[in-house]
């Protein structure tokens, strides 16, 4: 029975059948997302501030909220000296600008992790804290030494709260090619990167995809971003089931895609509810960005990919024992994401996952999930491989491009 041949009694029955499988996921879960650590804002509100106060040569400084356009126009008329006492005065600003030359980010954002680093050595031992409280500052400690490494590029990175980051393998200003890896539900500083589960976090998945691009092809100039510069959701929670989320996140990407090289074309990664916040950036994204590919997704607030309004090709892929298959795929009153972006009618272009296993093993080394999300990358689509035993998902793609 297609949807079209249902009655309108099934319909609404499937509806409650799926809010009651909503409810009991929350009723689980002990509603995770009113359990967050609190934010504070004062540290980022307070840079704001400052920055708005501020001149250079008599001239007001850039609204942080302004496009990226006008941002680099105004540091591509600073000198290098002006630039850096801009970062050294303002560097939780300028490292998170998009418009900002990334050199100029990069050091900036040393600059606020070195910050961040020496006051979270101070609770370390700070007795007012509960045992947990010390533990998680020992977490934070080890988390900003690890991204303060020589050789790491942290394109952005904010402190406050549960933290955002992220960050840029390869030459992000020569690239040709760009990948930017969009995560999903419990993603934060304390798990951008991880020892257990590596390739299940945005650090080991950027790892991963830009070691397979090189594979791929070696003489492509290409740059990955791990992309954790939004608030994602805690746990399959309320937010985890609602848009919210995903449209704030969704700001932030196009803001960042809109900030990338413009010689550079951009593929997006985007993994569960990663998925979600592609899905409703999608119509804004600009020109540049040719490809989004989704992985483990629970829908994209969509119907079908047409639905996207994108010029960009929409890929997906599940691999067979991804627990995401059994969230209900549809939406009721703002809970849900819609339609299964892997069914035949939703119109994606369907990839082989096959060696991923679970529902975070889409990066793992070795699979065919990493090497057709590579191939993606790097713009050598003749080397796909589809989910069915055929070349459907490559109709209408001519050779290799902009390699």
């Amino acid at each position: 029975m297609t949807s079209a041949d249902a009655s309108p009694t099934l319909v609404a029955t499937r509806a409650l059948l799926a809010l009651a499988v909503v409810f009991v996921l929350l009723a689980t879960t002990g509603w995770t997302t009113i359990r967050h650590r609190p934010a504070s804002w004062s540290s980022r509100e307070a840079a704001l501030a400052a920055w708005a106060r501020d001149r250079i040569d008599d001239r007001p400084l850039p609204d942080p909220a302004a496009p990226a356009r006008t941002v680099a126009a105004f540091f591509a008329g600073l000198g290098p000296a002006d630039g850096a006492r801009l970062a050294a005065r303002h560097p939780l600003v300028v490292g998170n600008l998009n418009g900002v030359p990334v050199t100029l980010r990069y050091r900036a954002n040393r600059i606020t992790l070195a910050r961040a680093y020496a006051a979270e050595r101070g609770r370390v031992d700070d007795t007012r804290l509960s045992p947990e409280g010390r533990h998680e500052a020992r977490r934070r400690v080890d988390r900003f030494a690890s991204l303060m490494r020589p050789g790491r590029q942290v394109l952005a990175f904010d402190p406050t709260g549960t933290g955002r980051a992220a960050e840029v393998l390869g030459d992000l200003g020569r690239a040709r090619r760009v990948s930017v890896i969009v995560p999903g539900v419990d993603t934060n500083l304390l798990t951008f990167q991880k020892t257990h589960g590596r390739y299940g976090a945005p650090a080991g998945m950027a790892e991963a995809l830009y070691a397979a691009e090189r594979r791929t092809s070696p003489r492509a100039r290409v740059a990955v971003i791990a992309w954790a510069d939004y608030t994602a959701p805690a746990g399959i929670g309320v937010d985890a089931m609602t848009g919210r989320l995903a449209e704030e996140g969704a700001v932030r990407l196009v803001g960042l895609t809109e900030s990338l090289p413009p010689h550079a074309r951009v593929a997006l990664f985007c993994h569960s509810y990663g998925s979600v916040l592609c899905g409703v950036a999608a119509p804004r994204l600009p020109a540049r960005v040719t490809d989004v590919a989704v992985a483990g997704s629970p829908g994209m607030r969509v119907e079908r990919a047409a639905d996207l309004d994108s010029p960009a090709r929409i890929w997906a892929m599940r691999d067979a024992d991804d627990w995401i298959a059994d969230v209900p795929h549809l939406e009721v009153g703002g809970v849900g994401h819609g339609a299964d972006p892997v069914a035949p009618e939703f119109g994606a272009r369907l990839l082989s996952a096959r060696g991923a296993l679970g529902h975070s093993g889409y990066f793992e080394p070795g699979t065919q999930s990493l090497g057709n999300l590579a191939a993606i990358g790097v713009g050598a689509y003749p080397r796909l491989v589809c989910a069915r035993a055929d070349s459907a998902c490559r109709d209408g793609i001519s050779g290799t491009e902009g390699l």
